[in-house]
């Protein structure tokens, strides 16, 4: 081990608590978190004295400044992502923050840059590109198991909760942070995801309405799309079905691959010969292997880590293109 990263984290909430928190902190070799910021000084106190770690704040600022900090961990709403990462940026330190980037692909764009300029490594949380499951799922489209490519489609659908039900604010569904609801939060994951494995989008479309009215965000989404070597895509996303699905079916010249993005449900392959099903457990820290992939490259400098800020700003264009914003 060449030596400890110390990171400190803006935000301490629940995303921090089990997905991301214990992978930066306990088991990840060469990694410490030494530094947690929350607007409520009580709540960061807490988290800090529960999670053993030396140093709490209210303030941001005093945190992404703090000597002791080499590296910082954006676990807010995305709507400060853009204010937090460009500070960040500007005091010289590494960065990884939650998905997605930003609401807007000129938001992620402008971050992109500063972090290229400053020649500084800038991740983003979108972990599933790290995660066993999709890698085999990679490793039988790169192989070549089911042929060429030719199409991918995901149908995403859950009824309405019970915060939306009862109309009671949730920053998921505030226009003004997600325009497209729970589509940003949720379906930014699978297009990510499929630009890892099939490659970058080369266009895109969509269809955007609120069905509901519980909130300003659209609830209903239907979106088709092309990458590279002509594989086009198409998915739904509604937010207001009578039933959770979550399918995901990649169509090739010679079989077809079946997966969930969400739902632990096995990966499933068929072929002309073959039917195979899988089922690869997901970590209890879902972010263990995309914190240990940031380890290898920082620290280790042996492999390249696959989100970085550059896909995550492809990833908030084609969500821009699909919501019409672009």
């Amino acid at each position: 081990m060449k030596k400890i990263m110390k990171w400190g984290f803006i935000g301490c909430g629940s995303v921090t608590e089990v997905k991301s928190g214990p992978a930066y902190h306990q088991q990840t070799e060469g990694f410490e978190v030494v530094a947690v910021m929350r607007r409520d000084l009580d709540k960061a106190k807490d988290y800090a004295a529960r999670h053993n770690i030396s140093a709490y704040y209210n303030d941001a600022d005093a945190l992404i400044n703090d000597e002791n900090v080499e590296a910082v961990y954006i676990a807010t709403p995305p709507d400060s992502h853009k204010e937090y990462a460009l500070k960040i940026a500007e005091a010289g330190k590494i960065c990884c923050i939650e998905k997605p980037l930003t609401p807007s692909y000129k938001d992620s764009l402008e971050i992109q840059n500063v972090f290229e300029s400053k020649n500084l490594p800038l991740f983003v949380a979108y972990y599933r590109r790290s995660l066993p499951r999709f890698l085999k799922v990679k490793s039988w489209i790169d192989n070549g198991t089911i042929g060429e490519i030719r199409h991918i489609n995901w149908s995403f659908c859950k009824p309405p909760n019970a915060m939306d039900l009862a109309k009671t604010y949730n920053w998921r569904t505030d226009s003004k942070i997600a325009p497209g609801g729970y589509f940003d939060d949720l379906a930014s994951h699978g297009l990510d995801l499929f630009a890892f494995l099939l490659g970058d989008f080369e266009d895109a479309q969509g269809i955007c309405k609120n069905q509901q009215n519980l909130y300003d965000a659209h609830d209903a989404i239907t979106g088709s799309w092309v990458h590279k070597h002509k594989i086009t895509g198409s998915g739904s996303w509604n937010f207001g079905s009578h039933n959770h699905m979550d399918d995901v079916t990649i169509i090739g010249s010679k079989g077809q691959i079946r997966f969930s993005v969400f739902l632990e449900n096995p990966v499933y392959l068929k072929t002309e010969n073959t039917e195979e099903e899988l089922f690869i457990e997901n970590p209890k820290h879902i972010q263990l292997y995309h914190v240990n992939g940031m380890r290898d490259e920082l620290l280790f400098n042996n492999s390249k880590h696959p989100s970085t800020g550059k896909t995550a700003t492809h990833t908030s264009w084609v969500m821009d293109k699909i919501l019409g914003k672009l």
